[in-house]
């Protein structure tokens, strides 16, 4: 088991600074801007044999009111979830009276916690640390997180106060691959999908569409913060969770608003964050405002989720507080302007009360089994040679586009690639016609399929013919007879 490390303090003392300095990764946004992290976002350190889990907190300033509060009530659950908790105080700003009543709290909560003071650049340690010595104690640590000054050795130092029985299972012989990083939004392999987090589920949506309160809902807890504002998560968060022992990684998304809408910077890196999220995941739940209906952004984030080839479900929300009159208006509406993405299933839901919530899963395994099922040569060609016996090809330049065979090219989203001779001519109509057969044939459910063309190469192409001596011996003959031809035929024009 991981020993897991709190970063707790008031807004903008640099606990998400700390947090990827300590993951080595750029995961948590960043910038002089209190308030900025809003949700408990989890990592994975490591100090050379020794690796643990970094839990990084919204600020905690003592008189919250309306979304700061949800933040702060974060911060305490990951107070006590942590076996150690890190408290960050600003150097430059000197001791404040919320540093002091959270070391009230922790000393009330009987929680092992040291201080770290950060923000020393250009300053002299002892002098940076000299407000702090009136707290009483014992365990402070001075660091600058922005320049990664004094972070290893603090580290170093609070990880000797952790037991070895918290020792990495890579040191008892896990095949676990080394620095890992939960949240870390890093590409992985398809095939590693299972051993890195399971199945990555990203939720999408607009603004206050209901993404935080679905994940709560199916997490079955306050992990995120939910909010009645438009914007209230910023970063993308990822969770990790088995549920009926199959792993999975939810990645809860700052929502995506019109461009010209988008005017703070921190918005812009959340939209950049959540795309992000997109194409890292293996399967994109994209929620709908149901009271709302499909609206023209909705369509702009189903873009980036087909354009990243992922697998697809969609999910209307709110939907039980709507009439029988605008439940059939919608469905009318999501039937005509969503055909293109027949192959999505399509739920019903409401995240606040739960109804509809448990079916999503088995459209997410199915789509999901679905982007990682394997595709032989022989099946696939089959599947190609009956295709083109039913609908031939057109004609090019008066010759057949001829389609030979076709293989795997990759996974998630599955693709295709079809083998033949001027296969750069081949009309994007046909093209969807090919991909309706594969996906049919294949019983491909909530996943697109990319079909890619490729010419066959002619092997004797650059290469000069030569002949054989009874081939130079009949062309000889052969420029003999039509020089005797010509010569005859001179002759009977002069008389």
């Amino acid at each position: 088991m991981l020993p897991s490390i709190a970063l707790v303090g008031r807004p903008n003392v640099g606990k998400s600074t700390l947090f990827n300095q300590l993951t080595r990764s750029r995961d948590a946004l960043v910038a002089n801007l209190s308030g900025l992290t809003r949700d408990r976002k989890y990592g994975e350190g490591r100090s050379d044999d020794r690796a643990f889990i970094v839990i990084d907190t919204g600020g905690v300033s003592g008189d919250e009111e309306g979304i700061d509060a949800a933040m702060a009530e974060q911060s305490l659950l990951a107070i006590e979830e942590a076996d150690i908790v890190l408290l960050l105080v600003d150097a430059r700003d000197g001791l404040n009276p919320v540093d002091e009543q959270l070391v009230q709290y922790l000393r009330q909560q009987s929680r092992d916690f040291h201080l770290v003071v950060n923000k020393i650049d250009g300053r002299d340690p002892d002098v940076a640390v000299s407000d702090f010595h009136a707290l009483g104690i014992a365990s402070m640590h001075a660091i600058a997180a922005s320049h990664g000054r004094g972070v290893r050795q603090m580290i170093e130092s609070v990880l000797e106060t952790i037991p070895r029985s918290y020792e990495h299972p890579e040191a008892e012989g896990d095949s676990e691959e080394e620095g890992g990083i939960e949240g870390s939004g890093a590409e992985q392999g398809e095939d590693e999908a299972e051993d890195h987090g399971g199945t990555r589920v990203a939720i999408v949506g607009r603004p206050n569409v209901g993404k935080s309160t679905l994940v709560n809902r199916i997490l079955g807890e306050e992990r995120v913060v939910v909010y009645d504002q438009p914007g209230t998560t910023r970063d993308s968060v990822y969770i990790k969770f088995v549920r009926e022992g199959r792993p999975y990684t939810l990645i809860d998304t700052a929502g995506v608003r019109r461009r010209k809408n988008v005017r703070e910077a921190i918005e812009k890196f959340s939209i950049i964050k959540t795309l992000s999220a997109i194409s890292d995941a293996n399967v994109v739940v994209l929620l709908v405002d149901g009271q709302e209906g499909l609206v023209d952004q909705d369509l702009h984030l189903l873009g980036h989720c087909l354009e990243a080839g992922r697998a697809l479900v969609l999910a209307v929300n709110k939907w039980d507080g709507l009439d029988p009159d605008q439940k059939e208006m919608i469905r009318s509406e999501l039937d005509r302007r969503l055909r293109f993405v027949e192959f999505a299933d399509m739920h019903f839901i409401s995240a606040l009360h739960g109804s509809g919530v448990g079916t999503l899963f088995g459209s997410i395994d199915a789509a999901y089994a679905a982007a990682m099922q394997p595709m032989g040569t022989s099946r696939l060609t089959r599947i190609l040679e009956e295709a083109v016996a039913d609908h031939p090809p057109p004609l090019v330049n008066g010759r057949r586009i001829k389609l030979r065979y076709a293989h795997a090219g990759g996974r998630n989203p599955p693709r295709v690639v079809v083998h033949g001779n001027q296969t750069d001519k081949v009309p994007n109509s046909y093209q969807r016609y090919l991909e309706k057969v594969f996906s049919r044939r294949l019983e491909l459910t909530g996943t697109p399929l990319r079909i890619e063309f490729r010419s066959s190469d002619n092997p004797f192409a650059g290469q000069r013919n030569k002949l054989t001596n009874r081939q130079i011996n009949r062309k000889r003959r052969l420029m003999a007879h039509v020089k005797q031809a010509k010569k005859s035929k001179q002759q009977k024009k002069r008389r």
